[in-house]
C-alpha cells in the first residue's frame, strides 16, 4: 500500500494501533493530571521496563480480589469519569457497555447473596471496587495501563506509540442473567449463542471432533496465568487470589466453593488432563467446516475480537476473514449441548486463545476470556524492544 507522498503506508491493523495508543495518552493523561499525589502512588508505577512494575503488570485476577491501583471509589467524580473515559478507549462501545454492566450487575448480586458476602472488606459486592493503574505515563517509549474488578480484567501494552497489546481481557458475569419487567439482561448472551449456534450446525463425526468432554470443568482452563502453555490444566479458585486471607473462615469458604464445584463438575485429575489446553490444539479444526460453518465461527471470533477499540476490531475482522487464517483454527466444546446445562467451549488458533463457560447448575455464572497465545501484555513486543535497547 502506496502512501499520498510516495512512501509505504502503514497497514490497517497497524493504524489502528497507533490511533487506539493516541486516544489512550490523551485520556491517561487527563486521568494523572487530576489526581493527588496520595492518589497517584496507587495510580502510577514505573514503566514496564522496571522489572518490579513488571512482575506487578503480570498479575490479574478476575475474582472479587485486590486487583492493585488505584479504586474507583477512591476517586472524586470527576476524576471517576476521567477514568471511565480511559477506560472507553481501550474497548470498541460495545464493549464499553459490556464492561459497565457488569460492574453495575455487583449491586445485582449483593442482593441475590443477601447482602451478606463480605471478602474481608466492607463490601464485597462493590462497583466502585474497580481498579485502574497505570504503568509508566503517556510519552513513555514504554507504557501500560490495567483496570479490573471483579468479572473484569483488561490489560494493555504501548510501545512507541503504538498499542501492541489488549490481552488477557477477561469479562465475566454474574447473575449471567438478570430478570427485567418484560425482558431479560444478559451481558454475555451474544458470546454463549454464537458458540452454541455453532455447534447446533453439527453433524455426528463434526460433534465427536469438537466434543473435549462430555461434562463442563468448573472455570476456564488457562486462569490467570500470566502465559498460556501446553498442558495448562484448570486454575483451581484458591490460586485466583492475591494471596491468601487472613481470616481461616473466608479461606474455608474458598476451599469450600471449589470443593462443591469439583464435585457438580465430577472431575477427577484424569479428566483435567483430558481438557488441558494443548499446541496444537484440540477440537474440530476449520478446515473441517462447511461454507456457513466457517461463517459462525467467523462471527463467534468476533465476539470476542470486537471488545478491542472500534478501528481494532474492523482489522480483527479483516484478519480473520482470510482463509488461510481461519484454517489455523479450532473449535472444542464440552459439557451438555442443550440450554441450560453446564457448557465450555475453547476457541484456539496459532495466536489466539478464547474460552468460554457457564457450569453452575442454574445457568447463571458465565466467564469468558480472550487472550493471545504469542504475546498476552505484549511480551513478545516487549522482549524485542528491550533487545533493541538494551547494549549488546
Amino acid at each position: 500500500m502506496v502512501s499520498d507522498d510516495g512512501g509505504v503506508a502503514p497497514d490497517p491493523m497497524t493504524r489502528a494501533r497507533e490511533k487506539a495508543a493516541a486516544s489512550m495518552s490523551v485520556a491517561a493523561s487527563a486521568w494523572v493530571d487530576a489526581l493527588d499525589d496520595d492518589q497517584l502512588s496507587f495510580a502510577v508505577l514505573p514503566s514496564p521496563l522496571d522489572s518490579t512494575a513488571e512482575t506487578e503488570r503480570l498479575r490479574w485476577f478476575f475474582t472479587p480480589t485486590d486487583h492493585g491501583g488505584l479504586a474507583v471509589r477512591d476517586q472524586n467524580a470527576h476524576q471517576q469519569s476521567l477514568a471511565m473515559q480511559l477506560v472507553a478507549t481501550g474497548l470498541s462501545a460495545e464493549g464499553f457497555a459490556a464492561v459497565a454492566t457488569v460492574m453495575g450487575l455487583e449491586n445485582i448480586l449483593d442482593q441475590v447473596e443477601g447482602w451478606g458476602s463480605h471478602w474481608g472488606r466492607r463490601r464485597g459486592r462493590d462497583p466502585g471496587l474497580y481498579w485502574l493503574r497505570l504503568f509508566g505515563r503517556p510519552g513513555d517509549e514504554v507504557w501500560g495501563w490495567r483496570f479490573g474488578g471483579h468479572h473484569i480484567s483488561l490489560n494493555y501494552l504501548i510501545i512507541a506509540g503504538r498499542l501492541v497489546a489488549t490481552t488477557p481481557c477477561f469479562i465475566g458475569a454474574d447473575p449471567a442473567r438478570t430478570e427485567f419487567l418484560g425482558s431479560t439482561l444478559r451481558p454475555l448472551q451474544g458470546a454463549e449463542e454464537a458458540g452454541r449456534e455453532l455447534l447446533s450446525t453439527f453433524r455426528a463425526p463434526q460433534l465427536r471432533q469438537a466434543l473435549l468432554h462430555t461434562s463442563a470443568m468448573s472455570n476456564i482452563v488457562s486462569g490467570n496465568r500470566p502465559r498460556v502453555r501446553h498442558g495448562d490444566t484448570m486454575m483451581h479458585l484458591q490460586d485466583l487470589w492475591r494471596g491468601r486471607f487472613s481470616d481461616p473462615e473466608l479461606d474455608a469458604l474458598v476451599n469450600d466453593i471449589d470443593r462443591h464445584a469439583e464435585a457438580n463438575s465430577g472431575y477427577t485429575q484424569a479428566d483435567h488432563t483430558q481438557v488441558a489446553i494443548t499446541i496444537p490444539p484440540k477440537g474440530i479444526s476449520a478446515q473441517d467446516l462447511d461454507d456457513e460453518q466457517r461463517h459462525l465461527l467467523r462471527r463467534l471470533l468476533t465476539r470476542y475480537t470486537g471488545r478491542a477499540p472500534q478501528d481494532l476490531a474492523a482489522a480483527h475482522r479483516a484478519h480473520h476473514a482470510r482463509d488461510s487464517v481461519l484454517d489455523e483454527v479450532h473449535f472444542g466444546w464440552a459439557g451438555g449441548t442443550d440450554e441450560g446445562e453446564p457448557h465450555y467451549y475453547r476457541v484456539q488458533g496459532p495466536n489466539i486463545l478464547i474460552e468460554y463457560n457457564n457450569t453452575q447448575r442454574d445457568g447463571n455464572h458465565a466467564h469468558s476470556v480472550w487472550r493471545d497465545l504469542h504475546s498476552d501484555f505484549g511480551l513478545r513486543e516487549l522482549a524485542e524492544h528491550r533487545a533493541r535497547i538494551l547494549p549488546h
